[in-house]
């Protein structure tokens, strides 16, 4: 089974606000589907963390490297677009729309082998995982009035993150968090995200160690993103003089950038987002890193349905990943594939047990936000 085709499909309409300084609209194209088409007329999806145009753009490069190539062989053919690409910019645009085409390969290899693509990255150590629902903070009765409709619908973890947090005062932060968790309740997971990758971030080591002792109070689960990304000594520091777990990497690309992170103990819990940092091979790979240094993978995923599936089935090959991002109110994620992400009465999201992906996307709910029939069409 050969590569025949690749598509790409920018979604527009229903951008969710990102919190970041320069906001997004609803028009705004940062998330971009990438259908992968064989030979033999299977179709797998992937999703990428970059704008249409970047991705069309990657794709003029990228294309030619992989066209005729195996369908079955996504790791190595990964591979050989990041090693056949790398002088023209290890990371970035070309590292996301690799990430999307290799979400797009794990799929069509599932679906050729009638597989769950958990099983081929290496088996499924659960069957089902727990996702934290992830929503933007605001002022603190607006935040847990939002957090109680969540509770309501099943959800039993948490994360808040951007809004005003560390960017007002040390007393809104505390009035938010508390708000939060008195929402949510004593025994939810309750998670904080500073948002340090935002353009106008200034939060510094003396600022997040303070935060952090406040966060303890409120027995939060981990404080994510509390310096700038690329901070990793004001990191480890952060991390060696504080009980509450320190996290990030979303904006980090493929296994080599996450290296330092891990060898100098700067993060309790890793969070490579697969649509950026290079799709499952990399997601995998910095795993299996990670669990060499003895720190955990949660994977960041403010993205698509087709992310958080690729996140599913990440969960289910890592032993240690139990929980995913779930990305609340993006009918990016809840309208577009054809059967919908529930939870049990566990709060709990079933890792799918069909070929490949699991869950086909809807054409007809698709072109709301994309132009499907360009995308999917044999």
């Amino acid at each position: 089974m050969k590569i025949r085709e690749i598509r790409a499909a920018g979604l527009r309409g229903a951008t969710p606000e990102g919190g970041w300084s320069v906001e997004l609209r609803p028009d705004d194209v940062v998330h971009t589907l990438v259908a992968v088409h064989s030979d033999t007329g299977l179709v797998g999806v992937g999703s990428a963390f970059t704008s249409e145009n970047l991705v069309r753009a990657a794709l003029d490069v990228l294309a030619p490297l992989c066209l005729g190539d195996s369908a079955l062989e996504p790791e190595r053919v990964s591979e050989h677009l990041h090693q056949h690409t790398f002088w023209l910019g290890r990371g970035g645009a070309l590292t996301h729309t690799i990430s999307a085409i290799d979400i797009a390969l794990w799929d069509l290899l599932g679906q050729a082998t009638g597989q769950p693509v958990g099983r081929l990255l290496g088996g499924r150590h659960r069957e089902r995982v727990r996702p934290y629902a992830s929503v933007l903070m605001d002022e603190p009765a607006r935040l847990a009035g939002n957090l109680i409709e969540l509770a309501d619908q099943g959800f039993r973890a948490f994360k808040i993150g951007w809004g005003p947090f560390g960017r007002v005062s040390a007393a809104l932060d505390e009035e938010i968090v508390r708000a939060a968790r008195d929402a949510v309740g004593p025994d939810a997971l309750l998670a904080v995200d500073a948002g340090g990758s935002d353009g106008c971030w200034r939060g510094d080591l003396k600022w997040a160690l303070r935060t952090a002792e406040m966060l303890q109070a409120h027995q939060v689960a981990w404080f994510e993103e509390p310096l700038r990304p690329d901070a990793v000594e004001d990191f480890a520091a952060l991390r060696s003089r504080t009980l509450v777990p320190i996290s990030g990497g979303e904006v980090l690309t493929r296994r080599q950038a996450f290296r330092p992170y891990l060898e100098q103990r700067a993060f309790d819990i890793v969070q490579p987002d697969t649509t950026k940092v290079g799709g499952l091979s990399e997601s995998r790979r910095i795993g299996w890193l990670a669990q060499e240094h003895g720190v955990r993978l949660i994977p960041h995923g403010w993205n698509t349905a087709v992310g958080l599936l690729a996140d599913l089935h990440l969960a289910s090959a890592l032993p240690g990943t139990d929980l995913v991002e779930y990305k609340t109110g993006s009918p990016y994620i809840d309208g577009i594939t054809e059967q919908p992400f529930r939870l049990d009465p566990d709060g709990m999201l079933a890792i799918p047990a069909g070929p490949g992906l699991g869950l086909q996307l809807d054409p007809e709910r698709l072109a709301r936000f994309a132009d499907a029939e360009e995308l999917l069409r044999p």
